[in-house]
């Protein structure tokens, strides 16, 4: 392999077979210039990207290096821990996102959060991936991020997982949970615990109930009879989960039959219960 282009220290754009190649390892450009040949032994990765290449190129030159490899440390910690190949725009997301997250938090800037909780129950393997780079960056750059930047990190990662929703679907779809549940603290007036496995066992109840709605999917039948039972016995609960049901028809289109609306009663009830 020969050098096309130097983008830093440790990345190197070659050109093979008529495509272009990000090339990265520790020192693989030391005392480097166009044409040399690269020693096989520092390479650690190879890209080929078909979307985003132009980017990820801009990104290598402008972007500290001790950020760069941050990132990708952070990535290929994600790799081993999910067990599940992710997209090559994680390399670009991520390193942009964490790139400046970093520059704000330097000069004194706060980072704010308002579906950590929701990310924390939704995403828990993506958090705890994000709970181990919260350490690792206070040991290389001794900078602490909060954990509303952990939440941000894992959002990256579970967006990054093939076949997941993209970004903007999953911060729509997580942004619908919280108003969700602000509804009903609003009408049962409470502030819900979120480490309660009511809290947890809620949250995740809506998500798969926003895809199956989102997704056109049937929803599970219930008794008429036990239906009625909750709209007599469960009366509040029951209103809620209208009010709730109303609302997410209102702001995004979806339509929650009354047999899922009953269901979500029963998780509302046990908040009530629990109060």
């Amino acid at each position: 392999m020969r050098i096309n282009k130097i983008l830093n220290n440790n990345a190197v754009v070659i050109k093979e077979d008529n495509q272009e190649k990000i090339v990265m390892g520790p020192g693989i450009a030391f005392q480097k210039g166009k044409n040399d040949l690269i020693d096989n032994k520092k390479i650690e990765k190879i890209f080929v990207m078909k979307e985003g290449n132009e980017r990820f190129q801009e990104l290598l030159q402008i972007v500290p290096e001790e950020h760069i490899a941050l990132a990708e440390e952070i990535i290929s910690y994600a790799e081993g821990e999910l067990q599940v190949p992710l997209s090559n725009h994680i390399h670009i997301s991520l390193t942009d996102h964490l790139s400046f997250a970093l520059e704000r938090l330097q000069q004194g800037y706060m980072i704010h959060n308002k579906l950590l909780s929701e990310i924390k129950v939704l995403y828990p393997s993506e958090f705890k991936i994000g709970l181990w780079a919260k350490e690792h960056i206070k040991t290389k750059l001794d900078v602490e991020i909060p954990e509303d930047e952990v939440g941000h990190i894992a959002i990256h990662l579970h967006t990054a997982k093939l076949n997941s929703s993209n970004m903007e679907n999953t911060l729509k779809q997580t942004t619908m949970i919280s108003e969700m549940i602000d509804l009903i603290e609003h009408e049962l007036n409470v502030s819900i615990a979120e480490s309660s496995i009511s809290y947890q066992r809620l949250l995740t109840h809506l998500r798969f109930a926003i895809n199956r709605a989102e997704q056109n999917e049937p929803f599970h039948s219930m008794d008429p009879e036990m239906l009625h039972l909750l709209k007599t016995k469960y009366e509040l609960a029951f209103i809620t989960a209208e009010k709730m049901a109303d609302y997410a028809q209102k702001e995004y289109g979806l339509i929650f039959p009354l047999s899922e609306i009953g269901y979500i009663s029963l998780h509302i009830q046990r908040i009530i219960d629990k109060i």
